[in-house]
């Protein structure tokens, strides 16, 4: 069984886009200073001084507040290795050493149990210290990488020294009450080559189902599968729970599946997948629909306006199926993390990078709006890490393979098996489908290329050097090019990109006689500031006209939609732009009227057929 494909890290790309660019600054200027400044004034950081004894005071905030600093520097760390920021990196100098301070004599680390009940450590499943702990880890690894220092890193192998030294088999039972641990301890594993965090993890992974973890929760009675501890892993079919914790666990089980290549740990990752793709996905490759779990209830299950939708458990949809792509070089799993990235991801933070979103509605009364914080604000510290890493989802490797999963205008250096190869990537996407390719390589021998064709494109064409590849040849969804590469050859991919009209399948009963609009990788809405005069009368029909216009203000492409039948024009915008501007309702679904249900696509989730 092949261990799959290889991640290029995003070191190793740069953007030169007004799209992600432009994004990462903001993230480096504005999200990351703001992270910080709220971690300071709501007791974040001085939790950790006072763990220390190095000032006095209570435990502020709640119990999981540790991870939040955590995610900030490791977005710091992120943000260092392609943009350095001595002012920045000094910051997190000095939040380490007091992290270092507060670390116990065992590795111990928690300043909620070190402040508030010493006696209690490890005594309650879901209070969240391995998830902190794994948090810790990330952060660590990163920063290492980001500036050579090892005082985060020691603190981070200290902790997972002393989390081995008290779980495994022979020693106690532990089942993890919020999933993160898992893939932590495989990076570190990555890191170091200690094969006991690997059996760790896997431990964590087996365990549950077992009746090892508590099951109950202050308010959702014995739920196991809230927690995903219903269950043995390997008996898994069915998503169910808290989302956010639910895609870290498969993010977890993916990467012990591509180490161990266990074929019974990748046949239920598959089956989770088509789960959640088919059947609990929003269009926006957004998932869990309720507010009282934060998570899943039922298939299809998929309300417009109470959408929860959290933006972390965007993000573990983008580590989960980037995971899934690694694995098996497939590209309907990239297609998954475009579309959640596009729309589920970004809209949960404002165009000047300073206010969020926790839940992303479909659709909103007006009352909706980003927040400058929140008291579990998971979800701006989780935007601080994954903005400036975006790169390491847009190209893969196998020895002289290459796969490009993301398009967006940027350079590329990326090693392969006898040499290296520098990518440049000129385009306007994600407005426009045209990308220019160009390959400058050291590679003696014949380098394969594969270029991903998303799955929302009908019509491609391509050529090298201006001339037209008449044969295409496609594998697992991307077109394959072998070609004896000469310094500057370049490839046009055209990437047809009209408006379409999607409809859900009639097991949505949510979006019945209702329709969304999507161009490329954009899905659309429908903002009541753009239609004040006509919003309560927005429909679409079958002969709705689209006309897609360029705002070079806000820098977007907008659709009008003209209905000729009522003799009524309406605005569109991405669905990641909308409460940008002046409040108001918005709408992803619209009412559908005289149509001929065969002329519209109809979605599913990962596949619109």
């Amino acid at each position: 069984m092949s261990k799959g494909l290889t991640a290029v890290s995003f070191t190793q790309v740069r953007f030169s886009d007004k799209f992600w660019a432009q994004k990462q600054k903001i993230n480096k200027d504005v999200t990351l200073n703001i992270c910080l400044e709220k971690c300071e004034k709501t007791g974040r950081i001085t939790n950790f001084e006072k763990a220390a004894g190095l000032i006095e005071g209570d435990y502020e905030g709640i119990f999981y507040n540790d991870s939040d600093v955590y995610k900030v520097i490791e977005g710091i760390a992120y943000s260092l290795m392609n943009h350095p920021d001595p002012e920045l990196e000094k910051k997190a100098d000095i939040i380490i050493e007091k992290i270092a301070a507060a670390q116990q004599d065992d590795g111990y680390l928690s300043s909620y149990f070190i402040l508030t009940a010493p006696y209690k450590k490890w005594t309650d499943m879901d209070k969240h210290e391995m998830y902190c702990g794994g948090h810790l880890m990330e952060a660590a690894i990163a920063y290492k990488k980001a500036t050579g220092k090892k005082l985060f890193f020691d603190v981070a192998c200290r902790l997972a020294d002393h989390y081995v030294s008290l779980f495994g088999p022979g020693r106690r039972h532990w089942v993890p009450g919020h999933e993160e641990i898992e893939l932590a301890l495989i990076k570190l594993y990555h890191e170091t080559e200690e094969k006991n965090y690997l059996d760790l993890a896997r431990f964590l992974l087996d365990e549950r189902g077992h009746g090892h973890g508590k099951g109950g929760r202050w308010d959702k009675g014995d739920d196991k599968s809230y927690y995903q501890d219903e269950i043995p892993v390997r008996e898994m079919v069915k998503v169910s729970g808290h989302a956010v914790r639910a895609m870290y666990l498969y993010s977890g089980i993916a990467d012990v599946a591509a180490i161990s290549e266990d074929a019974e740990y990748r046949s239920v990752l598959e089956q989770l997948w088509e789960n959640v793709a088919l059947r609990n996905m929003y269009i926006t490759g957004g998932i869990g629909p309720s507010k009282y779990n934060e998570g899943f209830t039922t298939d299809f299950d998929l309300p417009n306006e109470t959408a929860y939708c959290e933006t972390c458990a965007s993000v573990g949809m983008v580590y989960w199926n980037h995971r899934m792509n690694l694995m098996s070089g497939d590209s309907k799993y990239a297609d998954i993390l475009e579309r959640v990235l596009y729309n589920g991801v970004i809209s949960g933070v404002s165009l000047q990078g300073d206010r969020f979103f926790y839940d992303n509605p479909m659709e909103s009364d007006g009352t909706s709006h980003r927040q400058e914080w929140y008291d579990c604000s998971c979800c701006p510290t989780q935007i601080s890490r994954i903005i400036p890493s975006i790169g390491d989802y847009m190209y893969a490797v196998d020895n002289h393979r290459i796969w490009v999963n993301l398009y967006a205008e940027s350079n590329a250096e990326i090693n392969l098996r006898n040499g290296s190869v520098k990518i440049e990537k000129i385009t306007n996407y994600p407005w426009d489908g045209k990308v220019s390719v160009r390959v400058f390589p050291t590679v003696k021998e014949d380098l394969e290329l594969f270029l991903r064709i998303p799955g929302w494109c009908k019509s491609i064409s391509a050529s090298i050097n201006h001339q037209a590849i008449e044969s295409l040849e496609f594998e697992k969804g991307y077109l394959k090019i072998k070609h004896n590469w000469k310094s500057g050859d370049e490839i046009i991919l055209n990437l047809d990109m009209p408006v379409e009209t999607v409809r859900s399948i009639n097991k949505v009963k949510e979006n019945t006689g209702k329709a969304a609009i999507q161009r490329g990788p954009l899905v659309y809405c429908f903002e009541e500031t753009d239609n004040r005069r006509n919003f309560d009368q927005l429909r679409l029909c079958q002969n709705s006209q689209f006309v897609v216009e360029n705002n070079n203000q806000d820098n977007i492409t907008e659709i009008k939609v003209v209905d000729q039948k009522n003799k009524m024009t309406f605005k569109a915008v991405p669905y990641h732009f909308w409460d940008n501007r002046d409040p108001g309702r918005m709408k992803v679904w619209v009412e559908m009227e005289d149509s001929d249900e065969s002329t519209f696509l109809y979605y599913t989730g990962s596949k619109l057929l």
